[in-house]
């Protein structure tokens, strides 16, 4: 966990961000697919000899494969051009055997992520198959037990609020549930992008956050957590990301941009002495080639 310090006005709370590239895959994803595996084993759902199946942007695709890897099941994942190529090539790498399905544009849409689900569903039809479905499983939420733990641990319970971009909503859930229950008084905010702020009320929109924001309100989304959502465009989340890297030494992808913009608003709200916790989910290595990184 690092203290931003460039990035951070005056005469506002501290932002705590947890480097959670740190993990095998470079991603908060790894807590979640060894969580999912590991459930559907134990519960006889997922048997020797079976392929897995699942859609997602590249993330959770890398740390399914990890897992799968490491445990012996075949995988096969649905994803897209709207996502990075590095991404890609880290699934491929892993022994990941890949679907793409066409964007609009390269930007994440509310019809790509339907379209992907239903290619999954294709695929989760063939005989000895499991299919996470990440969007509707509850054991991932599980996953994110112990990063909440480790943040009131890491914090020595000095957190004011929890601020963390909504994608299956699944980490901000698991994190929550963990800090809400050793202190209600946390304040949990959600983000989601700008252009496609449906938590909010909004119509959904194309967006170039990657990872979050899929157009419509997530099955494991729970309003009862949040205190609080903020919307961030997707300019000024890549325009942080750049900054992290730059005046911080932080490397990190569009969703931690996201995260730290509306991190600090928080902070500046909440005011010196405030302790404001944020993740970086990604690694910036997944983003080379992206707009975000790339020269110019």
């Amino acid at each position: 966990m690092v203290r931003l310090r460039r990035v951070v006005p005056t005469k506002c709370g501290d932002v705590l961000v947890k480097l959670e590239w740190e993990n095998p895959t470079g991603s908060m994803k790894d807590r979640m697919a060894n969580a999912v595996i590991s459930a559907a084993e134990n519960d006889g759902r997922l048997k020797p000899g079976y392929t897995v199946v699942e859609y997602t942007g590249g993330s959770t695709g890398a740390s399914l494969a990890l897992v799968c890897a490491a445990k012996g099941y075949s995988i096969k994942i649905v994803s897209s051009d709207a996502f990075s190529q590095e991404k890609l090539d880290q699934m491929a790498a892993l022994g990941v055997e890949l679907t793409l399905v066409p964007s609009e544009g390269g930007r994440t849409t509310k019809k790509l992520i339907l379209d992907m689900i239903e290619a999954a569903r294709g695929l989760s039809q063939e005989p000895h198959t499991y299919w996470t479905d990440q969007l509707n499983n509850h054991d991932s939420i599980a996953g994110y037990y112990a990063l909440g733990e480790e943040i009131w641990s890491q914090t020595k319970g000095e957190v004011d609020a929890f601020v963390h971009c909504v994608g299956t909503a699944a980490s901000l859930r698991g994190v929550a549930t963990v800090l809400k229950r050793h202190n209600p008084g946390i304040r949990i905010v959600a983000v989601e992008p700008a252009e496609s702020s449906v938590l909010l009320g909004g119509q959904p929109g194309p967006h170039k956050i990657e990872g979050v924001g899929i157009g419509y309100i997530p099955p494991l989304w729970d309003p009862t957590l949040v205190d609080e959502i903020l919307p961030v465009k997707t300019d000024d989340a890549k325009e942080m990301a750049r900054r992290l890297a730059r005046e911080e030494g932080v490397f990190a992808d569009t969703s931690s941009g996201a995260n730290v913009v509306a991190a600090l608003q928080v902070a500046e709200r909440l005011g010196p002495g405030a302790n404001v916790v944020t993740l970086m989910a990604d690694s910036g290595l997944k983003y080379l080639n992206t707009d975000v990184y790339r020269r110019r």
